[in-house]
């Protein structure tokens, strides 16, 4: 199920290309662009993560923040704000955001905090059951019918983050931050294609990786045991 977060920020060009990119990493974002709509919206539906701009016409966003707070609302916070002074940021974090970040920032900085916030609880997730594949996030074990696939924490990230889902194309951008995020080093185009090279001979099956040109790659969902004796030859 997407995620949904409510994006609080009152300048339209902002907000549109915020909302942009979360939609592309398929999060699912209502617009609040005044302090009274997004009270509306947290009234009617239960959103893991609000964005919050400080400056709003009608108000601030600490009210907002406090409105969450004093509600016992489960949203996680966080503020998107150009007020840059320490006592606002510190008066954030008071308030229960898990983060202060100031404008300018780099979107894709933004995705990478989101998907870490919101990934959060995931580390005890049920198994990822994908036919003879099978993804274990509580004991990071990967095993394709019954026997284990020994991985680096590199592979087993991005083999996660395409099990995630599956046959969904996922971008080169996307597995880029993955190895970025874990090893702290810079990534290209070619450093993606290395590391899906290697994911791919320690699968028993390295076509279940299907390359979709100048997008990315996607997991293609394997038979079962069960399944695969059943399927009809070509």
């Amino acid at each position: 199920m997407s995620k949904k977060i409510l994006l609080i920020e009152d300048n339209l060009l902002t907000a549109k290309g915020l909302q942009y990119s979360l939609e592309r990493e398929k999060y699912v974002v209502a617009l609040a662009t005044t302090k009274a709509a997004a009270v509306r919206a947290l009234q009617e539906t239960e959103f893991a993560l609000c964005l919050i701009d400080i400056n709003l016409p009608d108000g601030d966003g600490f009210q907002i923040a406090t409105y969450v707070r004093d509600h016992h609302l489960a949203s996680q916070m966080i503020f998107l704000t150009a007020r840059n002074d320490e006592v606002d940021r510190l008066r954030g974090l008071e308030l229960g955001a898990t983060d202060y970040i100031t404008k300018p920032f780099r979107i894709k900085e933004l995705l990478l905090k989101v998907r870490n916030l919101l990934n959060l609880g995931q580390a005890v997730s049920t198994m990822i059951s994908l036919g003879a594949l099978k993804i274990q996030p509580d004991h990071h074990q990967v095993t394709f019918a019954g026997q284990e696939i020994n991985l680096t924490a590199l592979e087993y990230r991005l083999l996660l983050c395409l099990g995630e889902s599956p046959n969904q194309v996922i971008t080169r951008e996307r597995l880029a931050d993955e190895i970025w995020q874990a090893s702290g080093k810079v990534v290209n185009d070619n450093t993606v294609s290395v590391y899906i090279k290697r994911l791919r001979q320690k699968l028993p099956q390295p076509e279940l990786i299907i390359t979709v040109k100048q997008l990315g790659y996607k997991l293609q969902i394997p038979l079962s045991s069960d399944e695969a004796s059943h399927a009809p030859e070509n």
